[in-house]
């Protein structure tokens, strides 16, 4: 009997690392994707339904945009950061994670700012990343953005038994999840603020 009682132990013990070891792998992924500007990368592992209306395409070229246009290149600064990961939660048949880390960025713009339009885009930088940390590099003619980044990690038939992911610092990504969860959800993961 106490063979069985131990076997019962072990089997969701393991399980539960198997995911979580999948799960670290997954989001290390993402970020060196992110970090390497891979953005065909960054689509597998993004939840399939964040670019299902529009297509994977359209989802690619919104990346490159959002990374580099006419106005500025967007780069990750740091290849390789510690993760925080929540609690796992399973509601109904689908398996989250709420995943932060510290993901430093520089913003380089291609026209040589004023110090009006540097204070400009300071402001649309604090409201698009979502933080005050925010340093103007005039020789640089750059941004220091200093933030919080956070993903949502989901397991579920969508996902064919792969963890994948919603990033929140992305607006059209955090609609989509928006779109796709109910409240309960975002209360239930800590993510109704």
């Amino acid at each position: 009997m106490k063979n069985y009682i131990l076997l019962f132990i072990i089997i969701p013990f393991t399980t539960f690392s198997q995911s979580k070891s999948e799960l670290q792998n997954a989001i290390t992924k993402l970020h060196q994707a992110n970090f390497l500007m891979e953005f065909e990368d960054i689509a597998q592992l993004t939840y399939p339904k964040v670019y299902e209306a529009d297509g994977k395409s359209a989802f690619l070229e919104k990346l490159d945009t959002d990374f580099q246009n006419d106005d500025y290149r967007m780069r990750l600064q740091l290849e390789k950061v510690p993760f925080l990961f929540s609690e796992f939660k399973t509601i109904g048949a689908q398996t989250f994670c709420v995943v932060r880390s510290r993901n430093p960025k520089r913003y380089t713009f291609e026209k040589k700012l004023t110090a009006t339009k540097a204070e400009e885009k300071k402001t649309w930088l604090q409201e698009k990343e979502k933080t005050q940390n925010i340093t103007f590099e005039p020789n640089r003619n750059s941004f220091n953005v200093r933030s919080e980044s956070i993903y949502v990690a989901v397991f579920d038939a969508e996902t064919m038994g792969e963890w994948k992911f919603f990033n929140l610092d992305d607006a059209f990504q955090s609609n989509a999840f928006n779109t796709l969860f109910d409240n309960n959800i975002k209360i239930t993961l800590g993510l109704n603020n």
